[in-house]
């Protein structure tokens, strides 16, 4: 078995640092600031994506992404904490499964992050925004953490906290999870998946039992 994690709301709560971020790049550039809720309702999306949606200009846009990425890197680890049982999830699943991260935040300080949390050795690949063309809901982020594993004969799964990372495993051809732990609600992620959990430990449990199930009568 394959199991593919998302990162923001999935494993991780970068709710304060992406926030933070988003403020300080808006007060960098004398741009207003927007809600908070304006833009944890865009999570998910990449960040010219929502700058894009919070109204700054197309021609200015990378420049607000360039400044979010710069401070960022400074705050992240400080900021970000692990949710509630999502290292007890990843460790589980490791003792079953070949894991990797696909998200889209940047891949670079993704991997910083994982490593703080003592988590990236459990991954074989790990695909960010930086490594693809198209990020989610495209399934190009999951095919190319795919091609970098021995797929051969293997269940294939998806765990995300919302609609892009379900629809992108859907256009990928492959099982999905949503969990509520993150920002999309039971409403919007049912509508792109059977098979939703409070968290992520919930989901590799429901896995490692459909595991063994399958193996037991094969």
């Amino acid at each position: 078995m394959i199991i593919l994690f998302d990162l923001d709301g999935t494993l991780i709560d970068s709710t304060d640092a992406i926030l933070e971020t988003f403020h300080h790049s808006f007060k960098a550039h004398n741009y207003p600031n927007p809600k908070d809720e304006d833009i944890t309702a865009l999570i998910g999306y990449p960040l010219d994506v929502m700058y894009r949606e919070l109204g700054v200009d197309e021609d200015v846009v990378w420049d607000y992404v360039h400044t979010y990425k710069e401070y960022y890197r400074v705050i992240s680890t400080q900021r970000t904490t692990l949710l509630l049982n999502a290292k007890e999830a990843v460790i589980q699943a490791n003792e079953f499964a070949i894991l990797g991260i696909v998200t889209t935040k940047t891949g670079k300080y993704s991997r910083v992050l994982m490593e703080h949390f003592d988590l990236m050795k459990y991954f074989e690949v790990l695909i960010g925004r930086e490594d693809v063309e198209k990020p989610k809901p495209d399934a190009e982020p999951i095919n190319k953490a795919l091609d970098a594993l021995d797929t051969a004969n293997r269940e294939i799964w998806m765990i995300g906290d919302t609609k892009l990372d379900l629809i992108s495993a859907k256009n990928a051809g492959v099982n999905s999870i949503g969990v509520l732990s993150g920002y999309d609600n039971c409403d919007i992620l049912k509508q792109h998946t059977d098979v939703i959990f409070s968290d992520a430990l919930e989901a590799v449990k429901y896995l490692q039992k459909k595991k063994k199930t399958h193996i037991s009568f094969t």
